[in-house]
């Protein structure tokens, strides 16, 4: 039995879009011109194909990079997603996906795998972010990093690593006294 089979489709699906939804939320942030898109896209997929087939990986690792080899689905069997409007949409909509994408690997995966696939979304946040300078003209001047990719960046590194204080595990509330969950 493979990991994949703790999951439905649509858990699946988005456990799979996760780290491109990580990388989306950068390049959302603060979009390059088309030379930058290239590099950040590809920071992605390098990051997604570094961390599914090292050597030592985990078992959602390796189902992940099983999927990745696999025949892409088909464009209508894709679940339907909100058309979005202008780039913060884009992010905010990203953010999200990424904040499932966890919730539902914490919630169904071994802590092993669940940091594997923390440590993954947290490599495609940086290397997002590295992958091309921002605000330059003809690769001249701009920043490595700019404030906006900054603040998505620690946005998401919270989210990531649990400290968000939008936590993506349910908080549970211990039983009143009389055992009833009242609170009186």
């Amino acid at each position: 039995m493979s990991v994949k089979d703790n999951f439905t489709a649509d858990e699946w699906f988005k456990v799979m879009t996760g780290p491109g939804r990580a990388g989306a939320a950068v390049v959302a942030a603060s979009p390059s011109g088309v030379t930058g898109l290239i590099a950040e896209m590809q920071a992605i997929a390098e990051s997604v194909r570094e961390n599914v087939s090292k050597q030592g990986r985990t078992p959602l690792m390796e189902a992940m990079a099983a999927d990745l080899m696999g025949k892409p689905l088909r464009p209508e069997d894709l679940p339907q997603q909100d058309k979005v409007k202008n780039m913060d949409e884009a992010k905010a909509q990203s953010v999200e996906g990424v904040r499932q994408a966890i919730w539902v690997v914490s919630s169904k995966a071994s802590p092993e795998d669940t940091q594997a696939y923390r440590d993954m979304l947290m490599q495609v946040v940086e290397k997002t972010a590295q992958a091309a300078k921002e605000g330059g003209f003809l690769g001249m001047g701009g920043e490595q990093i700019n404030d906006k990719e900054r603040a998505v960046m620690a946005e998401l590194q919270e989210l990531i690593r649990g400290t968000s204080s939008a936590s993506v595990t349910p908080a549970i509330s211990a039983p009143s006294p009389d055992g009833s969950g009242n609170s009186n």
